[in-house]
């Protein structure tokens, strides 16, 4: 199977390559029967990447432990969905299941335009071509999931890693895999319009349905994870600001701005500059995160650990794509320069790209402050680590002024909004808003202007999207002379993109409600990261650690370094306090404490 399995990956890099180079050598010429033979080669290429995963999971399913990337990652005991999943549950086979979805995005987006975008279309293949093919000589000559033992075969298996036995094993990291591999076809068209000139709307429409669809699953997996992390790894709160979680987190901040902003060239012919910037930057960040998460670069309990060599492939490859990227931005800049210019700024396109300009900053603001301990090490020979109080200090305010326009953005009109509309639109959102917060006063919150200026702008932007579609049914209702229930499906099924829009915000609502929440009702305890924060190199293992000092008797000041003390007999007893979560999380993650738990002390500080 280990030699079935590598001959499919050549096979795929062979057909990548012919796809990709007959593809670029028929839209030079003009040729279509090469054009068409380059579209065959990219749904042979997902056939063949098909039988690669077809033969990787098989060997794990029949125990063939000949192959490292099994033995590492599987072992006989395991249920089968676990064994299914362990898959993608380490680096090589992850990166196969980056390529395998790309190959079937590639085949199914060619398949649905092949009768749209003549011009563009063999330059869309060319490009995905080329990215398939950079994770294949990563596959092939790197971290081949194939690689086999030469001598002395293990007749066991190390099984998988006890935080990934967990149900969200099976779908967060296909929801995450399928946003970040779906940002690959709005590149591919975007860099493709770029290439060839074809620079008009057209393309727009398609990009914008890969985009939305990718954004949907992008956002499953951040919200699966946060609960996986909440669950397994007993952090509390909603989010850690992990570097691989903040890896997810970037390509979705750009992806919300560019869902925004194409709405701006599709109305009013605009924001073409900034939109191809978007996709590029949007497609740069998602391979960013992945090259995060796999080159150890940064400190994680999610890392898959160091590897230097592939760091600096991932880098090679980013460069490439920006220089190659922007140096067609450049290029086309002529072309691509809108004919017409905001009217006010108060409007529509206007607070769409205020809210753009704020979710770029959040993004490279949260990028910077991920990479600062790396940055600080290679610079400063000191890492200094960067936790969750430096990012809420300045992501707060980032995040109410978002949410704030959130509301505005709904209500406010295209082109230029009128002091009457102005009233219309927002008295009463803003009535909300007031309320909100002089209640919020009242029960005694006013020590938390955060928590208070955040519940008011859910209020604000509550009542306004509340307002929008009560006058919307009104007017259907009048119109067409339904009752209520008829007038709210014909409504939102005639305006989907603007309902949906609006059911999506009241999402973001909610979650901001969560957020604001979650701290003023949480109780301050101490943490193992606090207690033991020289000596765990993890996060919160505190019920675990708490459980086996109250277990023993033993206090903080005469523990020795828990590596040493922390045994799977201990966590398998009862004790006081101890809840059957976190029992069970004790004794999944038993296996997990000695390559994660060290004595080593390592600095703890923020940067000035």
């Amino acid at each position: 199977m280990a030699a079935f399995g590598t001959l499919t990956l050549l096979i795929a890099l062979v057909v990548a390559t012919y796809s990709g180079v007959i593809s670029l050598i028929g839209a030079r010429r003009g040729n279509r029967r090469f054009i068409e033979s380059g579209r065959a080669g990219v749904y042979a290429l997902a056939g063949v990447l098909g039988l690669s995963s077809v033969a990787l999971i098989y060997a794990f399913v029949t125990h063939d432990y000949s192959i490292k990337y099994v033995q590492h990652y599987s072992d006989s005991s395991s249920p089968l969905f676990y064994q299914i999943t362990a898959y993608w549950g380490g680096l090589d086979g992850s990166i196969l299941w980056w390529v395998f979805l790309l190959s079937v995005f590639s085949a199914v987006a060619v398949y649905t335009n092949r009768h749209r975008h003549r011009e563009l279309l063999p330059y869309v293949v060319v490009v995905l071509m080329a990215i398939a093919d950079f994770f294949l000589y990563v596959i092939i000559f790197h971290k081949n999931p194939f690689d086999t033992f030469l001598t002395d075969v293990p007749t066991t298996g190390k099984g998988l890693n006890p935080l990934l036995q967990n149900a969200y094993m099976v779908t967060h990291p296909p929801s995450l895999y399928t946003g970040f591999v779906g940002m690959s076809i709005p590149f591919a068209f975007g860099l493709a319009a770029l290439i060839s000139g074809q620079l008009d709307d057209a393309w727009i429409a398609s990009v914008r349905k890969w985009t939305l669809g990718a954004w949907f699953f992008l956002s499953m997996g951040l919200t699966l994870g946060m609960l996986w992390a909440y669950e397994e790894l007993g952090w509390g709160g909603f989010w850690g600001w992990d570097p691989v979680e903040n890896a997810g987190f970037l390509p979705w901040l750009t992806a919300t701005a560019f869902l925004h902003s194409i709405m701006i060239q599709e109305r009013r012919g605009m924001m073409k500059i900034w939109n191809v910037t978007l996709i590029i930057l949007t497609f740069f960040l998602t391979i960013f995160g992945t090259f995060m998460t796999r080159s150890g670069i940064v400190q994680s309990v999610h890392a898959f650990g160091q590897d230097t060599k592939l760091a600096w492939i991932f880098t090679i490859f980013m460069v490439t794509t920006l220089i190659v990227s922007f140096g067609f931005v450049i290029k086309r800049m002529p072309e691509l320069r809108a004919r017409t210019t905001f009217d006010s700024w108060l409007s529509r396109e206007a607070a769409f790209t205020v809210n753009n300009w704020i979710l770029l900053f959040a993004a490279f603001f949260i990028m910077f402050a991920t990479m600062f301990p790396t940055l600080s090490d290679a610079l400063l020979g000191e890492r200094i680590t960067v936790g969750p109080p430096f990012f809420n200090k300045w992501m707060v305010p980032i995040g109410l002024v978002l949410l704030f326009l959130t509301g505005v953005g709904p209500g406010i009109a295209w082109r230029q909004a009128t002091p009457s509309h102005l009233r219309y639109q927002f008295t009463w959102p803003l009535c909300a808003a007031v309320a909100t917060i002089a209640l919020c006063a009242a029960v005694g919150l006013q020590t938390s202007w955060a928590a208070v200026l955040c519940f008011g702008f859910c209020a604000f932007t509550t009542t306004t999207i509340a307002q929008e579609f009560a006058r919307g049914i009104a007017i259907r209702k009048r119109n067409t002379g339904s009752d209520a229930v008829s007038a709210v499906l014909g409504m939102v099924l005639k305006g989907k993109r603007r309902y949906g829009g609006y059911i999506v915000h009241v999402g973001i609502v909610l979650m901001f409600i969560g957020f604001t929440g979650t701290p003023l009702l949480k109780s301050d305890k101490a943490t193992t990261i606090e207690t033991f924060g020289t000596f765990i190199h993890t996060y919160k293992f505190d019920e675990a650690v708490r459980f086996y000092l109250r277990r023993t008797g033993s206090s903080s000041s005469s523990m020795r370094p828990i590596a040493t003390r922390f045994t799977a007999s201990s966590v398998r007893s009862r004790g006081p306090g101890a809840t059957s979560c976190s029992r069970s999380s004790m004794r999944r993650g038993i296996g997990l404490v000695s390559p994660i738990v060290s004595h080593v002390t390592r600095p703890l500080r923020s940067p000035s």
